[in-house]
């Protein structure tokens, strides 16, 4: 029913930018938080960036002065801008939010389908 639809993947050189976008569609009453996360193979999904409704914003460390996280309220789109890119930052990136889909839910994780980052030269 709730879907989050991303957007802005692909090849980039080192140094190069690029631009994500996360927008929740379906049924949407709440939204509480939104983030990226990105998963490495073996491991667990890690934090990259992430926004509360009431503007908290934290990054991890190693996209701190890098990335910048931001969101449009009335369409509930978030937005990752990624600047200085490493061949490191390669990776599978998924768009999280915290929403409620009517009126008295419990709030719950939805996840993206996944964006691939390469960068290399």
């Amino acid at each position: 029913q709730v879907q989050l639809v991303e957007s802005g993947g692909g090849l980039v050189q080192p140094g190069g930018s690029l631009r994500f976008s996360c927008a929740p569609s379906g049924s949407i009453f709440s939204v509480y938080a939104m983030g990226w996360y990105l998963q490495p193979p073996g491991k667990q999904r890690e934090l990259v960036a992430a926004m509360t409704n009431g503007g908290s914003i934290n990054y991890a460390d190693p996209v701190k002065g890098r990335f910048t996280i931001s969101r449009d309220n009335p369409k509930n789109t978030m937005y990752l801008q990624m600047n200085s890119l490493k061949p490191e930052d390669t990776a599978v990136y998924y768009c999280n939010a915290v929403l409620s889909s009517t009126f008295g839910t419990t709030p719950r994780n939805y996840w993206g389908q996944g964006t691939q980052v390469n960068v290399s030269s």
